[in-house]
Order: structure tokens, then C-alpha cells, then sequence
């Protein structure tokens, strides 16, 4: 099993986590789980009301990272506007394809 790339986040940084949007990391924890000690980022969703604790070293695999630049945004505002493709696959196909792509962030 190869180790993860290690995020450089700290705590008060804005990230996104696939499957539940932006959150920020209120702080970088050490708990002990099942006998390892696991250094891990504690994420606040305000909007969620909730709190995730994801493994530092288990973030990139996840699919964590950092919010995209204002010029990633305004390129991808630029697609959304562009002309829909018509796709003419069955709709559970589809909806199958859309959530693979929310869950990978």
C-alpha cells in the first residue's frame, strides 16, 4: 500500500471535500484509533452543522484539496455557459455518470 501525499492545510483554510462542499479546518488533531495514532484535520461545515475528521495522510484520496483560483472559476463559469451537449444515454445512466462526478470533487 503506497502512502498518500501529505496536504500542506492549516487550520482557519478553506477546503473542498467531495460530497459535502466547502468546509474549513478549525484545527490539525492527534487521536488514537484502534491503537495507531492518527494526526488528523478537523473540518467544520457551517452549513451542514456539521464537523468531519479526515486523516491527514488519507486527504488527497479522498479527494480534498484547496479552493480553485478565481481564474479556474471564471474558466469553468465560461463552460457552464457555453451550449448544453444533448447526451441520448438512459437516465439512470446518466444520474449514475452525475454522481461520480460530485463524489470525485
Amino acid at each position: 500500500m503506497s502512502k498518500a501525499k501529505k496536504l500542506d492545510f492549516r487550520p482557519n483554510d478553506y477546503v473542498v471535500y467531495p460530497a459535502h462542499g466547502v468546509g474549513q479546518i478549525i484545527s490539525i488533531e492527534e487521536q488514537e484509533v484502534a491503537g495507531l495514532t492518527l494526526e488528523l484535520f478537523v473540518i467544520s461545515f457551517e452549513k451542514d452543522k456539521m464537523t468531519l475528521r479526515v486523516p491527514t495522510n488519507k486527504a488527497t484520496e479522498v479527494g480534498m484539496r484547496g479552493l480553485s483560483s478565481p481564474d479556474i472559476v471564471s474558466k469553468a463559469m465560461d463552460t457552464l455557459r457555453g451550449k448544453a451537449r444533448v447526451k441520448r444515454a438512459m437516465w439512470s445512466r446518466r444520474a449514475q455518470e452525475y454522481e461520480q462526478k460530485i463524489n470525485s470533487g
